[in-house]
């Protein structure tokens, strides 16, 4: 059996009781139906051919009585193997969920979307629905297929030779389906996963597809995956088709030779009419599991794909962690240095930092500014470690990040990201994702000095607004206001902002700027700006000047602009003037 299968099944382990119960009441199913024709053959010999009624009517109670007890032991078996199964899937989808809190930045840059929530839902399923039911009805059959050919040996050797005769074919073109269907599934998986990524791009893009009248050609593209699902399963379906008749047809074969030999041997003498109906009986015992394996190899094949998908996502490496013997950072002073660093991303040799040495000190707002492609997003992001140096270190008051807790690093410092980010919930929820425990006082402050507090207060419910998927019902300034606002909660020394107020307009951005100054002043914060307007520079203490990923300038405002010809033709060409 599979890898990924056998990892899945030895989740079982920890429902040992429901998965033993449903095992122990299997055993008592299968017993009472290879009690039936036993109880069948000696009700026809000792009481209908000898006419004897107290035997047929005790026959008659034996079998009401295994009715009985199977019809319960098979609401056990159900009941306990659904109860573990379920458990296994809630395991591995509590680990999927919390090993995607951990996956680097740079899985998530290339990994999509829908393919991962195919592989937390749909994988997961295909994987509990084996574990449920395959597992079960797959050990049902190896003990009813040994319990039948035992007893059929016993009845007599000549007929159990002929009927275990048909099981080789049997197994070959079974063992051939299962080459052949398991591709098709991996297939079938990876595009139910493309499928939802292009459904959820839309739905989230709905917007963008509506201002370019872009309709036709997104159906277009959803209709040409759903297409390649449709024939992908369609083949899946093909591949049963060409198997299984075969395997009825061989099957029944072996039943017509049953019936061909045992009849001579009833009519020879040396065969009951009983013992010809029980091993007819048996028969039909004995080729069920072989029909239930092959119908369980597609079911098989399915969960192997997903397990290995799901398993993939599991056993993806985590770079950026802790390291052995990481220690907690302490409250920051907030000394800042770059030290030569350098940064590419996994996959590619191209440096996107080169060489970058800079010293923040304590209470300073450095301004980082350049074109498109330069670095700027890229060298924030390393502070916090949403991704690790490729080359030299990074230090915050002496302290090597790598050598220290994320969790311990990424509480102290606030960040504003460029695409901003709300979750559904209420205005105070996303302002107080931080600091859930934070007060509604703290949480007031907060939006106030983001200046976000004035518009909140005009929605329909003020702080508990619904703010919609995504934050979908606020403009991007309000969504930037509230993001702000969400970082100012943490009270950090250390703020980030990436170009976090595109979106605001100059009135706005001047007083948020303002209050953040004093803000600034109060807790000695140290500020990072990915600046795209002049008023933003003009405050900054520091500029750094990024231009292919190495610093090509450094100095206030007024110094790189008397310097820096490079400066000079950002500003012209990037920065929206003030007065």
């Amino acid at each position: 059996m599979h890898s990924p299968i056998r990892r899945a099944l030895a989740g079982l382990w920890t429902y040992r009781l429901d998965t033993g119960g449903a095992l122990a009441a299997l055993l008592i199913v299968s017993a009472a139906g290879l009690a039936v024709p036993y109880l069948t053959g000696w009700a026809i010999d000792e009481g209908l051919v000898a006419a004897d009624r107290g035997i047929v009517l005790t026959a008659a109670v034996a079998l009401v009585g295994i009715a009985l007890v199977r019809g319960l032991a098979q609401f056990a078996q159900g009941y306990l193997a659904e109860r573990a199964s379920q458990g296994v899937a809630f395991d591995l989808r509590e680990a999927l969920f919390a090993k995607l809190q951990r996956l680097d930045s740079a899985y998530y840059d290339d990994a999509q979307t829908g393919q991962l929530v195919t592989r937390v839902t749909s994988d997961v399923e295909q994987v509990r629905s084996f574990i449920g039911g395959g597992v079960v009805q797959l050990v049902a059959a190896i003990v009813l297929f040994g319990g039948t050919a035992a007893l059929l040996l016993s009845i007599n050797v000549t007929l159990a030779l002929v009927a275990i005769a048909v099981v080789p074919p049997i197994a070959i073109l079974i063992a051939r389906f299962v080459r052949v269907i398991q591709p098709l599934f991996g297939r079938v998986q990876a595009t139910v996963g493309r499928l939802n990524t292009v459904l959820q791009e839309n739905v989230a893009g709905v917007r963008v597809v509506r201002a370019f009248a872009r309709e036709p050609s997104e159906r277009d593209r959803y209709d040409d995956v759903n297409g390649t699902l449709r024939a992908v399963t369609v083949e899946t379906v093909r591949a049963r088709s060409n198997t299984f008749p075969v395997v009825n047809l061989t099957s029944d074969l072996g039943a017509l030779a049953i019936v061909w030999v045992g009849g001579t041997l009833v009519y020879g003498g040396t065969l009951t009419l009983g013992e010809l109906v029980a091993f007819n009986s048996y028969l039909s015992l004995l080729l069920q599991p072989i029909r239930t394996v092959g119908m369980l190899s597609a079911s098989l094949a399915r969960a192997a794909v997903s397990a290995e998908r799901v398993y993939a996502v599991l056993d993806a490496a985590v770079e950026v962690q802790d390291a052995p013997d990481a220690v907690p950072l302490p409250p920051l002073r907030c000394r800042v240095a770059f030290h030569d660093v350098s940064f590419h991303y996994p996959g590619d040799d191209d440096d996107v930092l080169c060489g970058v040495s800079l010293d923040a000190r304590p209470g300073e707002t450095v301004a980082i500014l350049g074109e498109t492609g330069s670095g700027k997003s890229t060298l924030v992001e390393l502070i916090p470690r949403f991704y690790d140096v490729t080359g030299g270190r990074i230090e915050i008051d002496g302290h090597d990040i790598r050598d220290v807790t994320l969790d311990s690093l990424r509480r102290q410092v606030g960040f504003v990201l460029q695409d901003v980010v709300l979750f559904s919930g209420t205005v105070r929820d996303n302002i107080a994702y931080g600091r859930p425990d934070a007060t509604a006082a703290e949480v007031v402050t907060a939006a106030v000095t983001a200046q976000a507090d004035a518009f909140i207060r005009t929605l329909d419910g003020g702080y508990d607004a619904s703010v919609g998927e995504r934050g979908a019902g606020l403009s991007g300034g309000q969504r930037q206001r509230i993001a702000i606002a969400r970082a100012l909660l943490v009270a950090p020394r250390l703020l980030i902002l990436d170009d976090s107020t595109s979106a605001l307009d100059t009135r706005t951005e001047s007083a948020l700027l303002d209050a953040l100054g004093r803000l600034i002043d109060d807790r000695r914060t140290t500020v990072f700006v990915v600046a795209q307007r002049l008023s933003t520079l003009r405050r900054a203490d520091r500029i750094l000047v990024l231009d292919g990923g190495r610093i090509a300038a450094r100095g206030t405002h007024d110094e790189l602009l008397d310097g820096s010809p490079l400066y000079a033709d950002l500003l012209g060409s990037q920065i929206e003037a003030t007065p």
